[in-house]
Parts: C-alpha cells; structure tokens; sequence
C-alpha cells in the first residue's frame, strides 16, 4: 500500500455521489439551480440593506451579515461542484481543499454565532422594546459580527492545521466536497485527535448556540404569556417567526449530517454526501425566501425595485 505523506506535494480526489457516478448529470440540475439561487438570493438582501438606510438597524444588519456568511459558504462550495458535476473534473490539490474546508465550516460557524446574535436581537424586541435602541445600538451590532467573525477563525483553523500531521492512505474523498470528516476517514495514522476536536467544535457550536438560542426564546415566551392582548401576543409571535424557520432549517440538517457521520454505519454512503450537501445549501436557499416573505420592509422594497 502506497502511503502520502502530506510533507510532499499532493492532491485529493472528491468522487461525488458514491453509488451515484452515473446520475451526476442528472443530479446537476437541482444542485445548480441551488447554487444558482443562492447568490442571487443573499446577494440582494445584502444589496438591499446596504443602500437602503432606513433598514440600517439592528435586525436587518445582523440579517445582512448572515446572508454574508451564507454567500461565503456557498461560493466556497459552488466552483469545484459545478466543475465535478459538470466537467468530471475531480482532482483538487491539497492546500486549495484545506482551504475550501476552512471557508466552508468557518462560515457554518459564523452563521451559528449571527443566529444567537438574533435571538439575543429577538429578545429585546419583545422584552426591552422601549429600550431597544439603546441596548443595541450600531457599534454593539458590529461587535457582535466581530466576535462571530472570530468564533470562526478560531474555531476552525485548527481542522486543517491538524489534517498536516497525518498520512494519507488514500486520496479519493468520498464526498463532493472536502469536508472535514470525509478528509479524516482517508487518514491510516492515529486520528483521535482530529475526531475528539471535531466533535468538540460541534459540541460547542451546536450544543452552546442552541442552548442559548433555547433561553432567549424561553424568556420571550415568559414575556409574551404575561401579555393580555391578543393581538399584541399574534404581533410579538410574528416578530420572531422568521427566526424559528431559519433556526429550524439550518440545525436539523447539520444534526442529521454529523451524527450519521459518527455513529450511521448503515445508511448509505450518497445519503451521507447528500445531507451533508443538503445543509449547507438548504439554509442559504430559504434564508432569503423566508425573510422575504415574513418581513414587510423587504418584500416593499423587493416589490419597488422589481416595479423600477
């Protein structure tokens, strides 16, 4: 058996869909037709909001930042699919794949950290509303980015810093994308370290983000029961609504994806690849659809560009 050392210069070889090689063409369409939609999606809500000033406040800043993650994530992911799907071309050098895991799970943990941001942002909406715009003034919002920012960095630099002390036994990554997990498995030297870190970044993104969020939304819940208007109970739920969906579709794939890769032994390896592909290209899909449809400032200026 031929063994890489990763001293020496290297490539990896992402296969796709395994099982599926055949249908890659066919599997082509919806994929492109995703990573099609996406830039243009999170491109115009952050196009939107910049030129926009009256919607320079702290939710739709903080909106703006998460569609900046997503648009990251998603042309990190975009140009090596479209050339695999579309041109079989499947060969990626080492350096450009531990950069390409970088920028894709870097950017899966900023969004995590902007959607506790916002549940925070949610919080005082409905519970602090007369002193919303002290509390979160401009300079904490930017404050709040920075430290996502570094959550990210710091988090995730780590992955691929790690990957170097390894050797390689093989160097097809059974995956579309060089995902850290799909990276390690390739590995034929001591990776205890690689996985006990992984699942520690999961553990603290996953398990700490949704704690948090859990709390907010506990005291908001507290706060609204206290509330005697129905009407004012309908507008405090509405406010937060757009947030649960996104929250909802952004944590359950990634859930679904890391914990079939630990412990999911017997589900196929294509619904592996799948899922894994499926949560990081859902959210950044819907996220602009969804805050389209449940904000009433983005859908008027959405409609008066659309009429210009």
């Amino acid at each position: 058996m031929l063994i890489f050392k990763q001293s020496g210069p290297m490539t990896f070889t992402p296969m796709g869909v395994p099982g599926l090689e055949s249908q890659l063409l066919w599997l082509s369409i919806p994929f492109t037709s995703m990573l099609l939609a996406i830039p243009i999606g999170n491109g115009a809500i952050i196009f939107l909001v910049v030129t926009d000033f009256t919607l320079h406040t702290p939710m739709y800043l903080l909106l703006a930042l998460l569609m900046v993650a997503d648009l990251i994530s998603s042309l990190a992911l975009v140009p090596k699919v479209l050339c695999l799907f579309w041109f079989d071309d499947r060969v990626i050098g080492v350096y450009a794949c531990f950069t390409q895991m970088f920028f894709i799970h870097g950017a899966s943990v900023v969004r995590s950290a902007l959607l506790v941001a916002m549940a925070f942002d949610r919080f005082v909406a409905v519970c602090k509303l007369l002193r919303y715009n002290t509390i979160l003034s401009h300079s904490l919002v930017g404050r709040l980015g920075l430290v996502a920012l570094a959550k990210g960095v710091v988090l995730i630099l780590p992955m691929p810093l790690l990957l170097q002390r390894l050797t390689f036994c093989h160097m097809i990554i059974p995956h579309t994308y060089c995902d850290h997990m799909a990276v390690v498995k390739m590995a034929c030297s001591n990776t205890r370290p690689n996985r006990m870190y992984g699942l520690f970044v999961i553990l603290l993104v996953v398990g700490l983000d949704l704690l948090l969020i859990g709390l907010s939304y506990v005291l908001i819940l507290q706060a609204v029961v206290r509330l005697n208007s129905r009407d004012a109970i309908l507008k405090a739920l509405n406010t937060c609504s757009a947030h649960l969906f996104v929250i909802l579709i952004t944590y359950i794939p990634a859930l679904f994806s890391s914990i079939t890769h630990r412990i999911g032994r017997n589900i196929p390896p294509h619904a592996h690849i799948i899922l894994a592909n499926l949560y990081l290209l859902v959210p950044s899909m819907f996220n602009p659809i969804i805050y389209g449809i449940k904000m009433k400032e983005i859908r008027d200026k959405v409609a008066k560009c659309l009429c210009r």
